[in-house]
C-alpha cells in the first residue's frame, strides 16, 4: 500500500510539472468558433450561469475534476478544492478512494469534506477494474457514505494500467459487474475516462446498463502513458512513447456522445479544457458540465483561495463567451451559431 501512496504522490508531481501533458494532439476544442456578436442586446451582469446536478444549484456549469486520494498531500488538496467550490457553488468529484476504503489513509477523503462544502454536489471516486479484484456493491456504499456523496464515478484507464508496472490488466466482464453496481448503489453512479476518453460506443453500453453520468475526459489534458513513463525506465519509456497522444480528443468524445444522453443523464467534458472558452465550447457541443483537473492543480496545491481565485477566472471567462455570443442562459449558448 505503501507503493500505491508513493506512485500518487509522484503523479501528482509529474502534472503539477506539465511532464504529462499529451505530446501532439490537441483537445479539438480551438476548431469550434463562435459567430461573434457585435451586439448581444443583453447586460453583462445579467448574464445568467446557474444550472443544477443531482439535486443541488450550481452558480456556474463547472467542476473540480477528479485528481488524487490517499496521501497527506492529497488531504490538503482535496480540503482546498472542498473549500473553494463550496464557497463558490462548484462542483468537486474527488480522485481515487481505494486507500481510503482499504483504511490506509483517508488522504482528506472524509467527513470535513463535506463539511467544507455543505451545499454542492460531491463525487466519490473508485477504479472500475477494483470491481473485479474484490470491490463490489459494500465498498461502494462506503465510498459514498464516507463523504455523503451524491454520487459515484467509476474510472476507467486502460491504458494507463496497461502501461504501469503492477497495473490491473484484467478488465473482463467489467460491464456487468458495472451493471449490477446501478442496480445496488443508492446513488447514480457514474462512468469518466482518465485522458483517452470515451467513445459512442462504450457510452451506449453504459447507460444501456444503468450509469447516467459520463465524463469523456478526453485527449488534450494528461496523458497518463505520458505520466507513467515518466516514472519509469529506458525500457518502459519506448514501450509508452507511441500512446502519449493515444486517444479520443475531448471535443469529439462530447459531440459524440451528447445525442446518446438520455432526460436525466448528466454529461461531463473534462480533459485539458484550459479556460472559460473551452467551458462554453464545451457547453455548446453538447456537455452539462465542464471538469478541470491538472489545469486547476497547482492553484489547489497553493490552497483554497489560490483555487477559488482560478475558479473565478474561469466562470469570468465563461461569461465574456456568452455575453459576445449574445446568451443570457445556458439554454441559449447551446444554441449559439458557430463559424463554419
Amino acid at each position: 500500500m505503501d507503493d500505491i501512496a508513493d506512485r500518487k504522490s509522484e503523479h501528482l508531481a509529474i502534472v503539477t510539472e506539465g511532464r504529462g501533458v499529451q505530446d501532439t494532439r490537441g483537445t479539438g476544442f480551438d476548431a469550434v468558433r463562435f459567430v461573434h456578436d457585435a451586439l448581444p442586446e443583453l447586460s453583462f451582469d445579467a448574464i445568467d450561469l446557474r444550472t443544477s446536478f443531482l439535486g443541488r444549484n450550481l452558480s456556474a456549469p463547472l467542476m473540480v475534476s477528479a485528481m488524487t486520494g490517499g496521501t497527506a498531500e492529497a488531504a490538503r488538496i482535496n480540503l482546498s478544492i472542498a473549500e473553494a467550490c463550496g464557497a463558490l457553488g462548484l462542483a468537486l468529484a474527488v480522485g481515487s478512494q481505494r486507500i481510503a476504503i482499504e483504511g490506509r489513509g483517508a488522504g482528506g477523503l472524509g467527513a470535513e469534506l463535506r463539511a467544507r462544502a455543505p451545499n454542492v454536489p460531491i463525487l466519490g471516486n473508485l477504479g472500475a477494474v477494483q470491481l473485479a479484484r474484490g470491490m463490489g456493491v459494500d465498498e461502494a456504499r462506503r465510498a459514498v457514505e464516507m463523504l455523503e456523496a451524491d454520487a459515484l464515478m467509476l474510472h476507467l484507464n486502460p491504458l494507463q494500467e496497461a502501461i504501469q508496472p503492477g497495473g490491473d490488466r484484467d478488465f473482463s466482464g467489467l460491464l456487468a459487474r458495472i451493471e449490477a453496481l446501478a442496480r445496488a448503489l443508492p446513488v447514480p453512479l457514474g462512468v469518466k475516462e482518465v485522458g483517452a476518453g470515451l467513445s459512442a460506443a462504450v457510452g451506449r453500453r453504459l447507460l444501456d446498463a444503468g450509469v447516467v453520468i459520463l465524463d469523456v475526459a478526453g485527449v488534450g489534458g494528461t496523458s497518463w502513458a505520458r505520466v507513467e513513463a515518466e516514472r519509469g525506465d529506458d525500457r518502459l519509456r519506448r514501450i509508452a512513447a507511441p500512446f502519449f497522444d493515444w486517444g479520443i480528443p475531448t471535443a469529439e468524445a462530447v459531440a459524440a456522445l451528447a445525442p446518446l444522453m438520455p432526460p436525466g443523464g448528466t454529461l461531463i467534458a473534462s480533459g485539458g479544457l484550459r479556460h472559460g472558452l473551452d467551458v462554453a465550447r464545451s457547453i455548446r457541443l453538447g456537455a452539462d458540465l465542464a471538469g478541470q483537473a491538472a489545469g486547476a492543480l497547482p492553484a489547489a496545491r497553493e490552497g483554497a483561495g489560490a483555487l477559488a481565485a482560478h475558479l473565478s477566472e474561469v466562470v469570468e471567462q465563461l461569461r465574456i463567451a456568452m455575453f459576445c455570443t449574445g446568451s443570457a442562459d445556458l439554454a441559449a449558448l447551446r444554441r449559439a451559431p458557430l463559424a463554419g
